[in-house]
């Protein structure tokens, strides 16, 4: 069996399976999956392995089943046997991601008295596993639950093949397991009981709480209290950008925001991602700042339940425990160290967390599921690949970043990582890679960067010595959402983000391709624009709005006497001509996101960016999904929108609500868009469609884009399992570098 079925309770519901069936025989781990040898009447045998797929655990993911006729076994009832594994072995089985703690654990913390409301509780079908495995196979001295000695209970129960902890590898309780301990600056305790009343206690008096969670430290604070959230946003620096949310159960969530089956489904699952929907506002202002939408998430650990026993209020704010653009802590000294700057109590337990993931964030768009950050309960489940990835390391970009190693056919994408801005995730970076090239036994061969010279992951790749292979960013994103479709066949292929180096040496962002997994040609894009200040730019929308009113209306614009006018410096308006006038620090670029900067900017949204796409947020945010008129726009070679930009003023001018020209601007852009992709067909004949790129993240853009393509005849794809941002390109510098590479034999 290929897939992955570690880690999730496969082998002992192998062994129950195998005995319903009396049949003979065994079952076990290696490196690549489980092997199962049994004997048995050939019809039972037929029955038995169809339901192995059909009945397998809910975490279980069988990609493949090799079946071989062999001799009987000569043996009497079936067992389980100990794990070979070989690191000369060329196959290798998955490795679970991370899993919620399951109902029955949540009844056997009532029920089952060595395991009365035990903090780390789990059983074969829930629990940790990437975070705590070191090495494979997945067996209990290869995690850190290692130095933990089974108690005789938990001994008992592990060999006790009716249990549901048969072969649990992280089995603990009271008498045997970790424990957690609570340290504020005056105080310190190690009974449980009391930890989560007084952490109960501090955060419904407005206190702010640092706990550790399953794959790092998460900082939580009352969900309804304005002034411990201006608090935190205060003391971890982090100014607008919005909070995710942790309700007490389903019921109160709904209390506070709109819901449907398939969302209340992705945050009812074993995964327990962020999920944003749609808020209700109802909390406090500055949970989202002005969004309609929050970040909402249900307990996934057994703490967060006994935690929600305790606790007055009905939801936190649930914050990865860091200050802003470093990785999320995973070690007990280090946040002993930092996090009493912000937090006034340090809950931690004694188990280590070898690999730290952060909380995944999801959204649906057109039904499906699109994942924003890929890593607890996603990570590292690996991508099926047509062609042969093994031994390629892709290092990804500068934002966002994750790692994409290849083992054979298995494109396996590490979590999330982040901007490589700060030594502690630069650290991150490297550290992570070496941990997934012991795990998954990969020597790279080849490593792929992207085309930006500074990005610090070309500059990681080139100091390897080992060969390298450039990839154009947008390229790479096209080829990551034809990987997740097992697409490799000639594609128009659009990507919408905000940066990444063009081959002209200019800054690109709004490409339409005609590609393929090897190679690309540029067909059209938005028009150049000079970006004042570089990558200041994209933190200060202000900038480009100006550039547009510049590009139209020359200095006149002043007599506009437009809002952003009034409301920026003129010295810094000044300053900013004189910066183009003379080409000071002033790439072009044809980022999308920029356009979408001015636009939010001229409606006085957002002239300065406090987190990444702040200003495109907002102004998704406030558009009128139902209006159905646009804006004049020229598609005549390079996609221009100045006609636009002067019919935006002029609504303005008129008192248009924004809510309005929002929702004209969003029309225009799927209008150009749909409008040169029918140019391309005409052109190329081709009628299959992929969207890539952080701006498609956007739900009207998406929605909108997808339903005028295929009323008009195309095949659209888009991300559902990899992000559309630059947490998807590493996977596509690996599948264009494989192409590029087995091209070549």
């Amino acid at each position: 069996m290929h897939g992955l079925v570690q880690g999730i309770g496969f082998r002992p519901f192998i062994y129950r399976l195998a005995h319903s069936h009396n049949l003979s025989g065994w079952v076990k781990n290696c490196d690549e999956g489980v092997v199962i040898h049994a004997s048995g009447i050939n019809s039972t045998l037929k029955t038995f392995l169809h339901q192995i797929v059909d009945q397998s655990p809910e975490a279980a993911t069988i990609q493949k089943v090799l079946c071989y006729e062999t001799n009987a076994v000569k043996m009497n009832g079936f067992k389980i046997i100990n794990s070979k594994t070989t690191s000369k072995s060329k196959k290798l089985t998955q490795i679970g991601p991370d899993i919620a703690v399951c109902q029955n654990c949540l009844d056997d913390l009532k029920t089952q008295p060595h395991r009365t409301n035990y903090p780390l509780i789990n059983c074969t079908n829930c629990g940790p596993r990437f975070s705590i495995i070191k090495d494979l196979p997945y067996d209990r001295e290869q995690t850190t639950m290692e130095p933990f000695k089974m108690c005789l209970l938990c001994d008992e129960e592990y060999k006790n093949v009716n249990n549901r902890r048969f072969h649990a590898q992280p089995i603990a309780c009271n008498n045997c397991g970790p424990n957690y301990k609570l340290k504020t600056p005056n105080d310190e305790m190690q009974d449980l009981n009391q930890i989560v009343e007084e952490t109960a206690s501090l955060i419904d008096f407005g206190k702010i709480a640092g706990i550790k969670g399953m794959g790092g430290f998460f900082i939580a604070c009352d969900a309804f209290n304005q002034n411990s959230i201006d608090k935190l946003r205060y003391l971890k620096n982090r100014e607008n950008k919005p909070f995710a949310v942790m309700f007490r159960n389903v019921e109160k969530l709904n209390d506070q925001c709109f819901t449907d089956a398939d969302e209340l489904k992705l945050l009812q699952s074993w995964r327990r991602p962020v999920v944003i929907i749609k808020s209700k506002n109802k909390l406090p202002q500055n949970i989202s700042n002005g969004l309609n939408s929050i970040g909402a998430l249900l307990p996934y650990m057994p703490f967060h339940y006994l935690l929600f026993e305790k606790l007055k209020t009905d939801a936190i704010v649930f914050t990865s425990g860091n200050f802003s653009d470093e990785p999320i802590i995973i070690s007990n000294k280090i946040a002993q160290k930092k996090l009493p700057k912000i937090c006034e109590a340090i809950i931690t337990y004694n188990r280590k967390i070898y690999n730290r993931t952060d909380d995944s964030v999801v959204k649906l768009i057109n039904g499906k599921t699109q994942i924003l950050r890929r890593s607890r309960g996603y990570a590292p489940t690996p991508l099926n690949s047509k062609l042969n990835v093994h031994n390629i390391l892709a290092v990804g970009g500068e934002l966002k970043n994750t790692f994409c190693i290849g083992r054979e056919n298995s494109a396996i994408l590490s979590q999330h990582i982040g901007d490589l801005k700060e030594p502690e995730t630069l650290d991150f970076f490297s550290q992570n890679i070496n941990q997934f090239k012991k795990m998954f036994r990969v020597q790279p061969e080849l490593i792929v960067h992207d085309l930006h010279p500074d990005y610090y992951s070309t500059r990681y790749a080139q100091e390897t010595g080992l060969p390298t292979f450039a990839v154009q960013h947008h390229h790479a994103h096209i080829a990551s959402c034809m990987a997740e479709h097992g697409l490799d066949e000639d594609v128009i292929g659009i990507a919408f983000d905000g940066t990444g180096f063009g081959d002209d040496g200019h800054i690109w962002g709004s490409e339409f391709f005609i590609c393929n997994l090897k190679n690309y040609q540029q067909i059209s894009h938005f028009e150049y624009l000079p970006l004042p200040g570089g990558d200041l730019a994209a933190t200060e929308p202000w900038r480009m709005a100006i550039v547009y009113l510049y590009q139209i209306y020359g200095k006149d614009f002043h007599t506009l006497k437009l809002p952003i006018i009034k409301n920026t410096s003129p010295e810094k308006i000044d300053w900013l001509l004189k910066a183009i006038g003379n080409n000071i620090n002033c790439p072009l670029s044809s980022g999308a996101g920029r356009v979408f900067d001015a636009v939010s900017a001229l409606l006085g949204l957002c002239y300065y960016s406090t987190f990444e796409a702040e200003a495109p947020i907002r102004l998704e945010n406030i558009a009128d999904h139902n209006e159905i008129k646009q804006y004049t726009y020229d598609v005549k070679n390079t996609i221009s929108f100045k006609e636009s930009i002067k019919e935006i003023i002029v609504d303005i001018k008129n008192g248009t609500l924004p809510e309005t020209i929002a929702g004209k601007f969003h029309n225009t852009i799927v209008a150009a868009t749909s409008e040169k992709i029918v140019e391309i067909k005409k052109m190329s004949g081709l009628k299959k469609v992929v969207l890539s790129g952080g701006s498609f993240q956007n739900k009207i853009l998406l929605e909108k884009t997808c339903k005028k393509l295929t009323n008009s005849g195309f095949k659209v794809y888009t991300h559902q399992h990899i992000p559309a941002n630059d947490g998807g390109i590493s996977l596509g510098q690996l599948i264009i570098a494989a192409k590029n590479r087995n091209h070549q034999y």
